[in-house]
């Protein structure tokens, strides 16, 4: 049975080998770039223009702009960046700010934006108050005592209704 000690110094040994065969790739790789280099009569210079002012995608690294505020879910640590169709973990959540996660430099005012947005959103999902009908189903107001039909009294009379002058009748009580 091998011991502590024993399998820490074959640990070594393969760390130290692994660190050879990286410092021999990379000097081969050296030696690769300045043949092409001095094939080419390039210097350093011209890496560095070509780097700093050359072809480009229009991608960054950071597919985020500055100043833009993702969520991220605390338990998974999975992100949503604010758009399209909110993920479960955060769709039901009524103060979306816990989950707010600031990329770059996001300003307060940036943040009040988003949040004020989120408010806005959970109200307009929810009862909204005084204004309109309430969403959903409703319960029946009006039966039709032969058929047993039901109407809320919400959209387009059905048939057995709209004919009638006087609906008081047919209320439910």
């Amino acid at each position: 049975m091998s011991t502590l000690e024993s399998i820490q110094a074959r640990i070594e040994a393969l760390q130290a080998k692994a660190d050879a065969l990286v410092a021999k790739q990379s000097e081969s790789a050296l030696q690769k770039i300045h043949e092409l280099m001095s094939r080419h009569s390039l210097t350093i210079s011209d890496i560095e223009k070509y780097t700093g002012s050359g072809k480009k995608s229009g991608r960054t690294n950071s597919s985020r702009k500055q100043g833009t505020v993702a969520y991220q879910d605390p338990k998974t640590g999975a992100t949503w960046s604010g758009r399209g169709r909110a993920p479960a973990w955060i769709a039901k959540a009524k103060d979306r700010s816990k989950y707010a996660v600031n990329v770059g430099k996001a300003s307060s005012k940036t943040q009040s934006k988003t949040q004020s947005k989120a408010k806005a959103k959970t109200r307009v999902a929810g009862k909204r108050k005084g204004k309109g009908q309430p969403r959903g189903p409703q319960p029946a107001l009006y039966l039709d005592p032969q058929t047993g039909a039901t109407w809320s009294g919400r959209g387009r009379a059905p048939a057995w209704l709209a004919s009638v002058e006087d609906r008081t009748p047919f209320l439910i009580a």
